[in-house]
């Protein structure tokens, strides 16, 4: 691409942290439109740009993942249901050579992460890179592989590099999403299950989870759409479905050809 191209679509873009080429913005913007194709290219070329950035490869990751959960419509089958516990609905055949693809890519990226965090025990973009790391593992545990032990392991791990991150930049909004997700997700177990959880270290509180998603859906970056989709998950659920509508809405808008927001907004109506 152009120099003069790149430069237009950065001030487009608007990062909100530390300097990042456009490509990573627009291959956010394309996942969560779901052309997945395009996303795979947008972040394989920002691994050309910055081989060294953990970001490049466990972004492609998260295009993999959710490439699976749009075949698979994990989303609405787990999120949008009014089972409060978010029980495995179904069994699941996930494609081996996407997970392979998935897996790799995270390999690549914790690899990058803790060679940078064994420099810089501080570097930003590594820490986040982590959150994501575990995150998506988490996520995959959960919603493919219905390992549910497995995926809140990785969610407590998760949580724990946000916590780093936010104590080095409390305004590095995409890391509240993984302290939001946990206190909102965990929260929706029932009460002996939650009691064992808050043993093991777990963090169970929803209205805590609720103000730190809003954290993200308000000033995130690269996790805004999906904290904006969680939160009117959450909304749904607390039965304020006008506010669910407002934020599916401006989501469907936003990305015209993700058919989930669409679906939703024609159930509600």
């Amino acid at each position: 691409m152009a120099p003069l191209i790149l430069l237009l679509l950065w001030l487009i873009a608007g990062p909100a942290h530390a300097a990042e080429p456009a490509t990573l913005d627009l291959g956010y913007n394309q996942m969560y439109n779901l052309e997945f194709g395009e996303a795979h290219k947008t972040f394989e070329a920002y691994n050309r740009l910055r081989p060294d950035d953990p970001l490049g490869p466990v972004s492609n990751a998260a295009a993999y993942l959710f490439a699976e959960f749009d075949r698979l419509r994990v989303l609405q089958t787990e999120f949008f249901t009014q089972d409060d516990n978010f029980k495995p609905s179904k069994k699941l055949y996930p494609d081996p050579a996407v997970g392979k693809a998935f897996f790799g890519e995270m390999t690549k990226a914790e690899a990058l992460a803790v060679k940078a965090l064994t420099a810089q025990p501080k570097q930003t973009n590594a820490l986040f890179a982590m959150i994501m790391i575990y995150g998506l593992r988490s996520d995959y545990d959960a919603l493919i592989d219905k390992r549910l032990f497995s995926a809140f392991s990785a969610m407590k791990k998760s949580r724990t590099y946000a916590n780093q991150l936010l104590a080095i930049d409390p305004t590095y909004y995409d890391a509240y999403m993984a302290v939001g997700v946990e206190n909102y997700m965990l929260s929706l177990k029932p009460a002996p299950i939650r009691w064992i959880m808050q043993l093991s270290g777990a963090e169970t509180d929803k209205i805590k989870g609720v103000t730190q998603l809003r954290f993200t859906m308000e000033k995130g970056h690269y996790l805004q759409p999906f904290a904006r989709l969680l939160m009117a998950v959450a909304s749904l659920r607390d039965h304020n479905v006008n506010v669910a509508k407002e934020i599916l809405s401006s989501l469907a808008k936003q990305f015209p050809r993700n058919h989930l927001y669409a679906e939703e907004l024609a159930r509600l109506k």
